[in-house]
Order: structure tokens, then sequence, then C-alpha cells
């Protein structure tokens, strides 16, 4: 994962997210960081990839999806079998 920008930083110790912030905009800062590092836009993901690579930055994995997919930094499939990046998200 990539360095989280100077206004993240305070989140994370030793590349790792101590916590996941209350604040909205605080919080969308974050999940965008995570999205753009995390995730290649208009990829597939299983939801066990998705859950690998949010479990790299914190241990609250589902958290941290649930968040990204009612963002819409991320669409789920109906059935919930597949995870993907919009390509428009930069």
């Amino acid at each position: 994962m990539h360095q989280p920008p100077t206004t993240l930083a305070a989140l994370f110790q030793h590349g790792r997210l101590t916590t996941i912030p209350r604040k909205t905009a605080r919080r969308d800062a974050l999940l965008d960081h995570l999205a753009s590092t995390l995730f290649e836009p208009a990829h597939q993901y299983s939801e066990p990839e998705v859950n690998e690579a949010l479990r790299t930055v914190h241990d609250d994995c589902s958290a941290l999806r649930r968040y990204l997919v009612e963002s819409g930094r991320l669409t789920r499939t109906r059935d919930g079998r597949s995870y993907r990046r919009p390509a428009a998200d930069n």
C-alpha cells in the first residue's frame, strides 16, 4: 500500500490503520485513499480478495468493505460474490 497522505498519516502506525474515523469527511478521505491504493478500477474482486486487501491495513475488513460499498467507492453484485471499483473513480 502507498503511504497515506499527510492529512491521514495520524490514522496509521507502521502501515496499519489504528482507527476508523467517525467523522464523515475524514472517513471519506480515508476511503478514497484505500479505494485508490488497494483496488484497480474496473477489476472484479471476490469477497475474500477484498477482505484480504483490507486486512493489510486493518483487521475489521467487514466495516471497511461496508463503508466502501455504501459510499460507492466499490460496487457489489446483488449476490455479493463480486466487487469492483468503478472505472470513473480516480
